[in-house]
């Protein structure tokens, strides 16, 4: 940081009325005088030497906190004796180990700048010329160096100075000392004078919080920030200029204590512009800390930047290397320190550390915290199902992805809570533990946005074994153990349409009903009317077919308030059954965009893949405003429409009512269903998913023409 180009920034001799931003011009450069700044930096000659500044200031810091405010009042009654004497002799032994091992004669410069402030501003000598000087006399040393030494300087002083002060009542020596500096005289006006102590007090604060400041940018990794590049570059080059008035302010401070002595009561008194000029140099002293400190948070703000780049790096490089075993990832997508345990089981709040994940499949759960209940009720349930079976080998751990450069606050905090207080697996203990290079991971490569993820790392390498195992979840649930790609192919590859698929035993009447080999009907929609309508409908054609039909009314996927409303409208009235859990009916339509997602993940297409079309046509149906049904009997015959076809359907019954005897109930009503599909038709497909999963283009499930691209913005699923 030693560099004789760091020319202090130059500040206005008047104010004047143009606002100018503190970046641009600070409020502690030293003048428009170029000759005194070129002065200045001439002085500043480093030879290379190396001061351990920090145990210096701590030595410093050490006296000054013994000295004042100690207690004059304790002091003048004689009660600080023996605590003095302890703490002195602690003092002592603090500083023999500080000092041990420094460079030869750094005791020797500290006791001649303690000399030039005694002698200097005894005799009356001007600030300017007294700083100068000492500038002079360290010229060898670094800028946070010379800080550090002509503070050290100073202490010393000031430690003798409130030593025979705390001393002289009750100690011989201490009391001859003090007669002679006519301590006694100062110390009987103690309570006049505090209002100069407390300046003086004040003004050693904002020296030491300066000082600070200074030696901190001398702490910051190189490996992270250059001093010849910005904002490094840029930051240091007031440090000159803060060092400046920091000595000049220790120099005032030196002055007033050595005034003090050889001065009458009186003679201090009148000596009241001190005291303000005191208080002055400490407001500017902390506007100089203040604006050290702005920069000291841009060059933090850099450094975690490449962290996070280096991070970042070594996430992508740990993916494509090979590991030996799963526990180097664990580490760095969980928590790569060691000094406390990460893990925490939400509901028991259990601390664990990462080894609970050696050699075992470990599914990274990703969301926000605006993660709904039914996901996590859901995957609850499949989880505390897997504790009782014991090749399920796997482990969940949630990450959840926050952007905590905007701040935590109270109710986030809340929120996280109650999310974590759901969950039976592990999670992070806190969200501040995640890097926030993995935050920026899972986004750039594993495409989190903001739909639930869970990603599969193998229980050999860690490596990833499935980008999106949350599709396999909701559609089979542990059947999709160990949760790789090849299992969620293996898994389709002996799967067709089916009812089965369709529903996964969502309700246990629908199970009775498959068993007994009834028709089986399942319809949503919001439009109670229809409901209504169809319904009676339904009942009767079945009654004329002699069929047994069984309804079940499946909601709609994104107005929960709305289904509410019209489970209990359809119990009030029996028209059918419903999934009066509101969570069912979640679940059977994210199952449904859960087999789209799957798909598409496994490069499906919708022009080649028969489950891809009736999926989007079930989608099609929710994301409509009119009504739909499906009517089965048994797993393959499924007939489903739109509630204009459907209610045409069954009004037309005695039309093919001589082709359902003679073809089966649910064949005769596909062949009608065909006959009224007319080429004028509008679907409207609605698929919440997640960046990168939204194909480019999707077909009509029922023309196979290309459908038209929109963007629905929703703010909430009620």
């Amino acid at each position: 940081m030693a560099s004789r180009a760091l020319v202090p920034a130059a500040a206005p001799v008047k104010p004047t009325h143009q606002a100018t931003s503190r970046r641009e011009r600070p409020v502690f450069s030293l003048s428009d005088d170029h000759a005194l700044s070129k002065k200045i930096l001439d002085s500043h000659n480093p030879d290379g030497r190396e001061v351990d500044v920090s145990i210096i200031l701590h030595v410093a810091e050490e006296i000054f906190q013994h000295a004042y405010p100690a207690g004059i009042d304790g002091v003048l009654h004689g009660t600080h004796h023996h605590e003095g004497n302890i703490e002195a002799l602690k003092l002592e032994e603090k500083a023999s180990l500080a000092f041990d091992g420094i460079l030869e004669g750094l005791a020797y410069i500290i006791h001649k700048v303690s000399c030039e402030l005694t002698c200097k501003c005894s005799g009356g000598g001007d600030t300017h010329s007294t700083t100068m000087s000492i500038l002079g006399m360290l010229s060898g040393n670094q800028w946070d160096a010379k800080l550090v030494l002509s503070l050290a300087a100073f202490a010393i002083t000031y430690g003798e100075f409130w030593l025979v002060a705390q001393m002289f009542a009750s100690h011989p020596l201490a009391k001859s000392v003090a007669l002679l500096k006519q301590l006694p005289d100062i110390m009987e006006h103690h309570a006049s004078l505090r209002s100069r102590f407390d300046a003086i007090n004040e003004l050693i604060k904002a020296i030491l919080e300066v000082t600070k400041r200074i030696i901190e940018f001398k702490k910051l990794p190189s490996q992270y920030i250059s001093e010849d590049q910005p904002p490094l570059s840029v930051a240091i080059t007031h440090i000159p200029a803060a060092v400046y008035w920091t000595i000049k302010s220790i120099v005032a401070c030196a002055s007033q204590l050595t005034t003090l002595l050889g001065m009458s009561y009186e003679m201090i008194v009148a000596t009241t512009a001190d005291t303000w000029e005191m208080s002055s140099s400490t407001h500017k002293l902390r506007n100089i800390s203040d604006h050290l400190r702005a920069e000291l948070d841009r060059c933090y703000q850099h450094i975690q930047e490449k962290m996070h780049i280096e991070y970042y790096q070594m996430l992508v490089h740990l993916f494509e290397t090979t590991q030996f075993d799963n526990m180097k990832i664990n580490r760095a997508m969980i928590y790569i320190k060691d000094d406390l345990l990460p893990l925490e089981i939400g509901t028991t709040h259990t601390r664990a550390s990462i080894e609970v994940l050696r050699r075992k499949t470990v599914l990274l759960l990703l969301s926000d915290l605006d993660a709904s209940p039914e996901e996590i009720l859901v995957l609850s349930q499949f989880y505390i199902e897997s504790r009782a079976r014991p090749e399920f080998q796997y482990e969940i751990v949630w990450l959840p992805i926050v952007d905590r450069s905007k701040g935590w606050s109270e109710a986030q905090e809340h929120k996280f809570k109650e999310l974590q207080a759901l969950m039976p697996w592990y999670t992070l203990h806190h969200p501040s533990l995640l890097e926030p290079a993995i935050v920026k991971f899972v986004k750039e490569r594993w495409h989190f946005s903001k739909k639930m993820m869970l990603v599969t790392l193998d229980p050999q390498q860690g490596k990833v074994a499935c980008p999106n195992a949350i599709h396999m979840a909701w559609i089979w649930g542990n059947l999709a153990y160990p949760f790789t790609i090849s299992k969620e192919e293996a898994l389709w590859s002996v799967e067709s349409w089916r009812l089965e698929l369709v529903v996964d035993g969502i309700d246990q009447n629908l199970i009775e009903w498959m068993t007994s080999g009834k028709y089986i009907c399942i319809y949503g929609g919001e439009d109670i009317e229809w409901i209504r309508s169809f319904t009676k409908s339904a009942r009767s054609v079945a009654q004329r077919a002699g069929i047994d039909l069984q309804m079940l009314y499946v909601g709609k996927s994104n107005n929960k308030e709305r289904v509410r409303r019209i489970n209990s409208m359809i119990t009030a009235e029996n028209l059918s059954y419903c999934l009066m859990d509101l969570t069912s009916v979640w679940y059977f339509w994210t199952r449904i965009e859960s087999m789209f997602y799957s798909k598409m993940q496994l490069g499906k297409t919708i022009q080649e893949d028969k489950i891809m079309q009736e999926v989007l046509t079930m989608l099609s149906f929710d994301g409509s405003d009119q009504g739909w049904a499906l009517i089965s009997r048994g797993s393959f015959e499924m007939a489903r429409a739109k509630s204009e076809i459907i209610t045409k359907t069954l009004n037309d019954y005695t039309i093919w009512e001589e082709d359902a005897k003679l073809k089966g109930f649910v064949p005769a009503l596909i062949d009608y269903f065909l006959q009224l599909h007319t080429p004028q038709h509008c679907n409207r497909l609605i698929l919440p998913g997640l960046d990168g999963d939204i194909p480019e283009m999707i077909v009509c499930a029922e023309c196979g023409r290309p459908m038209e691209r929109f963007f629905m913005y929703r703010c909430c699923t009620d």
